[in-house]
C-alpha cells in the first residue's frame, strides 16, 4: 500500500503531514550511513525549515515561481537518484492518470497554497497549521476509509486538536489581528494532503513500482503542472535576487528531494510508525526558525495552541484492540 507522507510532510496516511511523495514499497535491505536518529534529526530540521525558506522565497519571486522552482530543483535530485540506483519510471496509462491527481494534489496544490499563504501570514503559523493535516486526515478516513473505525480515543484527539487550532487562531478575543485570507489557504494546504493520501490508497495501492519510481513520476507531473499554469499567472522576472533563489533551490533540493530519500530509509529500518514522529517536530522547528531568525512576533497563544493540536494529532493516531 503506498504511504503520502509529509512536507511537511507532510504528511500521509501513517506518516502524517509536511512534505507528500507516494510510497510504493521500501527496499528491502537499504544502506544504513549513518544512525537513524541522525536522520531522523536532520529530516526534522529540513521540514521544519521548509516554512521558512518559502518566507524567504517568494520576498524575491511570486509564489507560483517559487513553487514551480521547488518542484523542478526536487525532481532533479529525485530524478538524479533514479538514474543512480537504474529505476524506472512507472508504466500503464491508469497509473499515470492517477499519479496526475495526487501529484496536483499532494505536490502542485498545497505548495502554492502554502507560497500563497506566506504572503501575508507568517512562516511559524504556516508551520503549525501543516500540524492539522492528520486532523483532517482522520476525519475525513472517518468517512472514506472503512478500515479506520472512531474509537473514543481518536475522536477525542481530533476534539482536542481542533480546540489547539482555535487557540493558535485566538478564537476568544474574535480572531483579532488574525489574515483570514492567508490562514484559510494554508489550513486548505494541510487538508489538501489527507485528501491526495485516500485517493492513493483508492487508487495505487498495488502498482508493482518502486517508492523512488512512483515519487519520482509524481513530482515530474507536478512540476509539469506548474510549469504550465506559473506563465498564466505570473511575469518572467527582469531580476533575481540572490537570497530567494537559494532559499528556492534548498527548499526543492533539500526540502524536498533530498528529504524524501531520508525519508525512504527511516521507513525502511525503523517502520512508518517511528518515522511519522517527525510530523511532530516540524511546528516546534518552523517556530523556532521564524521568531529567531525572521523575527516573527510570538504570542502566548502559538506555542500553548501548538502544543494542543500536536497532543491531539498524536491521538488521532492511537489504534485500538482489535
Amino acid at each position: 500500500m503506498p504511504i503520502a507522507t509529509p512536507p511537511a510532510a507532510p504528511g500521509s496516511s501513517s506518516l502524517e503531514a509536511c512534505e507528500t511523495p507516494v510510497r510504493a514499497g521500501a527496499p528491502a535491505h537499504p544502506r544504513r550511513t549513518l544512525d537513524w536518529r541522525l536522520r531522523f534529526g536532520a529530516l526534522s530540521l529540513i521540514w521544519g525549515f521548509s516554512f521558512l525558506l518559502i518566507k524567504v522565497g517568494t520576498e524575491g519571486y511570486a509564489p507560483f515561481q517559487v513553487t514551480l522552482g521547488r518542484l523542478l530543483f526536487g525532481t532533479t535530485v529525485l530524478a538524479a537518484a533514479m538514474a543512480v540506483k537504474r529505476e524506472r519510471l512507472p508504466r500503464g496509462a491508469r497509473t499515470w492518470a492517477h499519479l496526475t491527481v495526487s501529484a496536483f494534489l499532494l505536490n502542485a496544490l498545497p505548495f502554492s497554497l502554502f507560497a500563497y499563504a506566506e504572503l501575508t501570514i507568517p512562516s511559524t503559523l504556516a508551520g503549525i497549521c501543516n500540524a492539522t493535516s492528520p486532523l483532517w486526515g482522520m476525519a475525513l478516513s472517518l468517512v472514506a476509509l472503512s478500515e479506520d473505525r472512531p474509537t473514543r480515543l481518536r475522536v477525542a484527539g481530533l476534539g482536542l486538536g481542533f480546540l489547539g487550532v482555535l487557540t493558535v487562531l485566538g478564537a476568544w478575543q474574535g480572531f483579532h489581528g488574525l489574515d483570514a485570507r492567508g490562514t484559510t489557504l494554508a489550513l486548505l494546504a494541510s487538508l489538501s494532503y489527507p485528501i491526495g493520501w485516500i485517493y492513493l490508497r483508492r487508487t495505487l495501492a498495488h502498482t508493482g513500482s518502486s517508492a523512488l519510481s512512483m515519487t519520482g513520476a509524481q513530482l515530474f507531473l507536478a512540476t509539469v503542472q506548474l510549469a504550465v499554469v506559473t506563465p498564466l499567472f505570473t511575469a518572467f522576472p527582469t531580476h533575481f535576487p540572490v537570497a530567494p533563489l537559494l532559499a528556492t533551490a534548498a527548499l526543492g533540493a533539500l526540502g524536498t528531494g533530498l528529504a524524501l530519500l531520508v525519508q525512504y530509509g527511516l521507513v525502511a529500518e525503523v517502520g512508518p510508525t517511528t518515522a511519522q514522529m517527525v510530523t511532530y517536530f516540524i511546528p516546534v522547528i518552523a517556530t523556532a526558525a521564524g521568531v529567531a531568525l525572521l523575527g516573527e512576533h510570538l504570542s502566548w497563544s502559538t506555542p500553548v495552541g501548538a502544543a494542543v493540536v500536536l497532543a491531539g494529532a498524536a491521538l488521532t493516531q492511537a489504534r485500538g484492540r482489535s
